[in-house]
């Protein structure tokens, strides 16, 4: 795939440069809780502008209904953007009418926009490839050049990913061109001992790359609320927790399997436990108590890894060369619920391995319990692109890319 290098190259100034970015950050009503999204495309974003472009930003934020929604607004994002570029970023209201169409025809050399939530149109998402294709037709209107730097949706078929590259010249920014070259490493010529850390809500989300990682993975750690899934499925009982009773076959067939090829399950041996889920927006005391995983009590819902486990966690991690780690190990938002995920992410910073954090809810963790980004080999922004990139499926928004 071509690259942003090579658009500069060819020479952008004047040019309205359309910036497939990734703004889907987490809000507060109009609070930006974490810019790490908005913060990754601002490399792509302000050497276009440098070099004289138009630059037309444009970015899904949620799932909004493909109509216009206020609490899904990129206004928030146009905002931060502004901020870090430390420039004036103007606004479109809609996302291919008349406020869009006007804002990009506005714009002078080195400026930069942002239009409006693409899922507001519902020719985003759409699964008719005529609908898709209108939208993105309408889209290229408003440009001369497409950068796709949205690495976190590139594994959606959706109109601004897949369809509208096909219809403008078309390069890879700065942060897909990183994240790809990263995770080639985690694919081809891994260096062993290759662990991967897994947790999150729940372990259906995460069964093709388990599956897939059987085949690669040295050791594979669980944590979050799917390890309540593998934790049944040892006979083990787990109270109130999370649970899909109907993964129990498959995770035991991947227990096998593990077995059966030497890859070593980590599983937790105690866990922190409540009656009930936390208030994450009080963060009320929860009265957790620590137990055995083979003896959690009736009536009480594990949400964290226990001490004992989070020094196995370290242990199995400290002689890593490769760690990939993917949701946190449990309800990290809450006070009395963070030291699992907050203890791998320690053993990531003192193990010498080559680290990624895939992006998501792990990514924000890192940051929200105030680790060093830099401490970590990468740090992704694509949760679920990642994963399935990991999986070995191709992914449109990058097949889009290719020449």
């Amino acid at each position: 795939m071509k690259t942003i290098d090579e658009l500069l190259a060819e020479g952008v100034a004047g040019k309205r440069v359309f910036v497939r970015a990734d703004l889907n950050v987490p809000l507060d009503g109009t609070t930006i809780t974490d810019d790490g999204r908005i913060r990754a495309v601002l490399p792509t974003v302000a050497k276009l502008a440098e070099a004289g472009a138009r630059v037309v930003v444009a970015s899904h934020l949620g799932r909004p209904k493909g109509a216009p929604d206020p609490a899904f607004s990129l206004a928030p994002a146009a905002a931060r953007l502004s901020e870090l570029l430390g420039a004036d970023v103007a606004f479109a209201t809609d996302t291919v009418g008349a406020s869009a169409r006007a804002t990009v025809a506005g714009l002078a050399d080195g400026r930069v926009a942002v239009i409006e939530n693409l899922r507001f149109n519902a020719g985003e998402t759409s699964k008719d490839d005529a609908e898709r294709g209108a939208f993105a037709d309408q889209l290229a209107e408003l440009a001369d050049a497409y950068v796709g730097d949205g690495f976190g949706a590139v594994h959606r078929k959706h109109a601004s990913v897949f369809d509208l590259p096909a219809r403008l010249p078309h390069y890879a920014g700065y942060l897909i061109a990183t994240e790809v070259g990263v995770l080639k490493k985690l694919t081809t010529d891994v260096q062993r001992p290759y662990a991967v850390v897994l947790g999150g809500a729940k372990v259906s989300d995460k069964l093709g790359v388990i599956d897939h990682l059987l085949e690669r993975a040295d050791r594979i750690l669980i944590g979050g609320g799917m390890a309540y899934t593998f934790l049944k499925a040892k006979g083990y009982e787990v109270g109130s927790s999370l649970l899909q009773e109907d993964q129990i076959p498959a995770v035991q067939e991947y227990l096998r399997r593990a077995e059966e090829k030497g890859v070593e399950f980590v599983l937790p041996v105690d866990v922190v436990v409540a009656p009930a889920f936390p208030d994450l927006k009080t963060k009320a005391p929860a009265h957790p108590a620590t137990v055995a995983a083979d003896a959690m009590p009736e009536g009480q819902m594990g949400l964290d890894n226990g001490p004992e486990t989070n020094k196995l966690y370290a242990s199995k991690l400290a002689d890593a060369a490769t760690v990939f780690w993917n949701g946190p190990m449990g309800v990290f938002e809450h006070p009395d619920f963070a030291d699992g995920t907050r203890a791998v992410a320690q053993a990531l910073v003192d193990s010498p391995a080559f680290s990624v954090v895939g992006g998501g809810d792990s990514a924000a963790a890192v940051r929200i319990l105030g680790f060093d980004e830099n401490a970590f080999g990468h740090i992704s922004t694509g949760g679920g692109a990642s994963l399935e990139y990991l999986e070995g499926k191709t992914l449109p928004g990058l097949a889009a890319l290719e020449d």
